[in-house]
């Protein structure tokens, strides 16, 4: 069952910023993550959206997003993202496939 990371991200530092978006795409990809939304247009339909960008990542797995989130090939593109940007980060578990309501 897929799982999905959202991201909702405030930059602080562009220049930094620019370095993590270099850094964190090939360890995405070693844990079998991809991009769906990499801080395209955007709007709130319902409530508030605070933050300037938002990223959405697919993993085969929700197991698949945990462990690339705690992997040392992420480490350092996470300290930098913290570095530079305040982030909200959650990760939900997809519906399984063939799923109807």
């Amino acid at each position: 069952m897929p799982a999905y990371i959202v991201a909702n991200v405030s930059i602080e530092d562009a220049a930094k910023y620019e370095e993590y978006k270099k850094a964190a795409p090939p360890s995405i990809a070693k844990h079998g993550g991809r991009y769906i939304a990499r801080a395209g247009r955007s709007e709130a339909l319902e409530g508030a959206m605070p933050r300037q960008r938002l990223v959405l990542l697919e993993f085969p797995s929700y197991e698949a997003a945990k462990q690339w989130w705690d992997s040392t090939e992420y480490a350092d593109a996470k300290a930098l993202r913290q570095s530079c940007a305040r982030s909200d980060i959650i990760l939900i578990e997809g519906t399984p496939p063939g799923f109807t309501p």
